[in-house]
């Protein structure tokens, strides 16, 4: 099982990504960061990203607990110039981590970035 740094090295490699971060979401702290931040603060970016993320958490159209449905998996948000990519990271235990890109729209291709971030945040959990 890979570490963090070497699991958000791999996602600076996916085309378009300008940075990347593993957010405890409850905290907004962040566990690691790689390349750029949005206005340059890893630490703010965390934080917003954790207000977001318990938004949509705490909303009752978006719970999937109890459900025999899939739990939550990714949030998108896209703005003029960037995309920026949310995943839960779901472990045996109430895990409450994401891992985030922030992607270059012009670069990026959505839907690799999704697929791909999908396999990172699943090498982040011991099998």
């Amino acid at each position: 099982m890979p570490g963090i740094d070497q699991v958000l090295s791999r996602a600076m490699g996916i085309p378009g990504v300008l940075g990347a971060g593993l957010i405890d979401w409850t905290s907004g702290l962040t566990l690691g960061t790689a390349g750029q931040a949005p206005h340059g603060d890893h630490d703010a970016a965390a934080a917003d990203t954790a207000e977001v993320v318990q938004a949509v958490t705490r909303n009752a159209t978006f719970d999937t607990a109890g459900t025999t449905g899939p739990a939550l998996e990714d949030l998108i948000i896209t703005a003029a110039d960037s995309y920026h990519l949310i995943r839960f990271v779901h472990t045996a235990f109430d895990s409450q981590t994401c891992l985030c890109l922030w992607l270059d729209r012009a670069q990026a291709n959505l839907a690799v970035a999704r697929l791909r971030l999908r396999d990172l945040a699943a090498e982040l959990v011991p099998s």
